[in-house]
């Protein structure tokens, strides 16, 4: 069922070179953009060879977002969704940084993967132009990462995160400000050795518009109308600012209009991705957008409250993919909710992720029978974690795979320990909702089950069926001695009457 949409939502992108909010409103059917920030942060530069945040590049971060957070609140936004990019998926012992980042712009943190991040890349860049017949190329040159996505209409078709950006490129070849013709080709070569892999099945699927999105691709694209043209880029274009770029010999002596000061020390390494990005992939002219990440985040937040959750057609292509036997998963997911809304109120598990976690991870508690059935749970938990699932931050992901391994069994809760508080915790009581909801339908029967009510104090649980039905059901009575086994090993005191 969608919900009421709120009067003002929006999307901050915590991206390797640059932060970015947008700040819109809903009105008849469209989102009219009402504020827009950008702030230079260079996270990437601030990631040490170990994948350590540098204590420089978290202060300047924390700043940004408690300006982020102060225009949020002034501008009184209701739903805002926050995600990190390629240097948070890349850096290691971030959970501190995240807790901080959280506290300063008031909202979550979700660290997405690159594929998600493609997706989004996509659906802003689709949402804001104009609708056109056949296949559209994206590409979006970040701070971190490199997307390149074919999609139609409103819908991809073939998706890939590259492991390079202008941030990295540019501080791996020119570090210390020069530019010369051996490190442009070397940075040109390591460019095309991450697109190499790729090339192959973009071409083959081809496309009639090429599109690029987000601050490399737009400043070149301002620099090449500035100087007469109309925009567009083609590889010639390309190469005569590469050209330039090398008279000039240094970062420092780069004149070129419309390149802001903060972006001259990242341009070289975006134009040697760039450069290749139109060459192996046989891109003549491009075009650019101006919908990027966080107008995709907005529209992907929209699509939550309107009955389009991107996370919805995920679990539904899972289910398709590893022939989840849809009718037994509708009534444990039906028995997992009615226990929920039983016990929510005691275990603090009101608020509507909590619905939406332990609903997926009835539909998808069988996944891992694709695989074996021996320890399908472990089999499922690893696909869950591990599979592209559009919509999904990581977080999401580990949640779900969390309480799909532990559905059944032995109670082990170590992975949870892992998991952003204060879902450590809660994901405890969902896995205890959706083992319950299990166990009663391991018979697969058609027929519904007689109403039974679930008490919870703490982790002491009470589960009443009406009378007799224990006794004409043995096999579910001698499950159920057996769960009250397992969950008093995990700290839990199931009692049954």
């Amino acid at each position: 069922m969608s919900r009421k949409i709120p009067d003002v939502i929006a999307a901050v992108d915590l991206g390797s070179n640059s932060f970015h909010m947008v700040v819109a409103r809903y009105s008849h059917g469209q989102l009219i953009i009402l504020d827009r920030l950008r702030e230079t942060v260079r996270l990437a530069a601030g990631l040490d060879e170990h994948g350590r945040l540098d204590r420089g590049a978290i202060e300047t971060a924390l700043q940004c977002l408690q300006r982020f957070g102060q225009r949020l609140r002034d501008m009184k936004a209701e739903s805002v969704r926050v995600v990190g990019t390629s240097t948070l998926r890349r850096a290691r012992r971030k959970g501190a940084f995240l807790d901080r980042a959280r506290a300063a712009v008031g909202h979550p943190i979700e660290v997405i993967s690159g594929i998600e991040e493609a997706r989004l890349i996509y659906l802003g860049v689709a949402n804001t132009t104009p609708t056109e017949p056949g296949k559209r190329l994206v590409a979006d040159i970040g701070g971190g990462s490199t997307e390149v996505i074919i999609g139609e209409g409103m819908h991809t078709r073939q998706l890939e995160s590259l492991h390079m950006g202008c941030v990295s490129m540019s501080a791996q070849y020119f570090g210390d400000g020069e530019i010369t013709e051996k490190r442009m080709k070397r940075a040109r070569l390591a460019a095309r050795l991450e697109l190499e892999p790729v090339r192959a099945a973009f071409r083959q699927l081809g496309w009639e518009q090429a599109v690029g999105s987000s601050g490399t691709i737009r400043s070149i694209s301002d620099i090449l109308r500035a100087r007469g043209g109309d925009g567009q880029i083609t590889p010639a274009a390309v190469e005569s600012l590469i050209e330039h770029a090398l008279r000039s010999g240094h970062v420092s002596k780069l004149r070129l209009p419309e390149l802001s000061e903060e972006r001259v020390p990242v341009f070289a390494g975006g134009l040697a991705i760039l450069a290749e990005i139109l060459t192996i992939l046989g891109i003549g002219t491009m075009r650019v957008a101006d919908g990027a990440l966080r107008e995709g985040l907005l529209y992907d937040l929209l699509g939550r409250l309107t009955n389009e959750d991107a996370r919805v057609r995920s679990v539904r292509a899972m289910q398709g993919r590893y022939h989840v036997d849809l009718a037994q998963a509708e009534r444990v997911e039906a028995t997992a909710l009615d226990f929920l809304h039983q016990v929510q109120g005691e275990w603090g598990l009101e608020e509507q992720f909590a619905e939406l976690i332990v609903g997926w991870a009835a539909r998808l508690h069988e996944v891992g029978l694709d695989v074996s059935h021996s320890h399908y749970q472990k089999h499922g938990a690893y696909l869950l974690e591990h599979a592209d699932m559009p919509g999904f931050p990581q977080e999401e992901q580990r949640i779900l795979a969390c309480i799909v391994g532990a559905h059944r069994r032995k109670l082990h809760l170590d992975a949870l320990e892992d998991l952003t508080p204060p879902w450590h915790i809660k994901a405890e009581f969902l896995i205890v909702l959706l083992r319950l909801a299990v166990l009663l339908h391991r018979g697969r029967s058609a027929a519904a089950l007689p109403r039974i009510e679930l008490a919870a104090k703490g982790r002491a649980l009470e589960l009443h069926f009406p009378r007799d039905w224990i006794e004409d059901h043995p096999l579910t009575a001698a499950d159920l001695d057996q769960e009250v086994e397992h969950l008093k090993a995990a700290g839990f005191r199931l009692k049954v009457g």
